[in-house]
């Protein structure tokens, strides 16, 4: 299990530098994260979760992991 833990924040830390990479390309950086991170909620939402008893535990569980990915990204400085 700790294993996967670790490899679950090694994604959660390439995918954010990922995203913000892409933002910085972007015209609209603070408009392209909002999007970007209401389609990924959406994905979650939508998602078919087999095998578990209790998908709802689940759900709330990346939801809350999407919102602190994407609170820990500030807009651009203006410098």
């Amino acid at each position: 299990m700790d294993e996967l833990n670790g490899r679950m924040i090694a994604c959660q830390l390439l995918i954010t530098g990922l995203i913000a990479r892409v933002a910085n390309n972007s015209p609209d950086p603070l408009r392209f994260l909002t999007d970007f991170r209401d389609e990924i909620k959406a994905v979650v939402s939508g998602i078919n979760i087999a095998g578990m008893d209790n998908t709802d535990r689940v759900r709330q569980s990346a939801q809350k992991a999407i919102d602190e990915l994407f609170s820990l990204m500030k807009p651009p400085s203006v410098d």
